[in-house]
């Protein structure tokens, strides 16, 4: 297959951004007197956008609506001025992006984590290499809907099937699968082999330079 387009998922793909999820969030908790998670756990907890990550990480006799609201906003605040303190690129992604670059292959970054963030971190750490950066407006097109992908598909004037779609968790694989992409897991993210696999991934990197050779 000739591929022309690559879309990246963000967190536990092109970056590690646990501890900064991770600070915040329990940052948040300590505010109301809860217990607080490792980092081990918050690997559990993300994947499906921050209001995901704060009901997983409050307690569970606490996720009534109201809480739910006011812990969101708080945690919306307090990772605002600290999203990028402790995020960085996993070895290898940097050379990789090099490499595709220089094949003039399209780069695009869809993600679940808020749309106000997404562009943050990938302008700060990755200036001038995506085409488009997206994260997440409206809860309705959350991943795995391929609505964004598509989109991505059509601005970019490539077909689908001519597009890659990487990252580290089943939702990214249905989400590949659902827009009719080619799904590459990632196995330096916060998910298994067999949840990659098993939810449609074609390909699975070791490495990101591993991309290479399916080029």
């Amino acid at each position: 297959m000739n591929f022309k387009a690559v879309i990246f998922d963000l967190d536990g793909t092109l970056v590690n951004s646990i501890e900064d999820l991770g600070d915040s969030m329990n940052e948040v908790l300590r505010n109301y007197n809860y217990p607080t998670h490792s980092y081990e756990a918050f690997e559990n907890f993300i994947g499906s956008g921050i209001r995901s990550l704060v009901v997983k990480a409050l307690p569970e006799n606490q996720r009534d609506e109201a809480q739910i609201n006011r812990s969101f906003d708080d945690m919306m605040h307090i990772y605002r001025s600290q999203c990028t303190n402790k995020t960085k690129p996993y070895e290898g992604i940097i050379e990789l992006l090099d490499q595709l670059k220089a094949r003039q292959l399209k780069l695009s970054v869809l993600s679940n984590k808020a749309d106000e963030f997404t562009k943050k971190i990938v302008q700060k750490i990755f200036p001038g290499y995506f085409d488009s950066i997206h994260g997440l407006s409206l809860e309705a097109h959350k991943k795995p809907n391929p609505i964004k992908a598509i989109e991505i598909s059509k601005n970019l004037n490539i077909k689908p099937e001519e597009i890659i779609c990487i990252g580290d968790t089943g939702i990214d694989m249905q989400t590949a699968t659902n827009a009719n992409m080619y799904a590459v897991g990632v196995l330096w993210g916060f998910r298994s082999k067999d949840e990659l696999k098993n939810t449609g991934a074609k390909y699975i990197l070791e490495h990101p330079l591993d991309l290479m050779k399916i080029l």
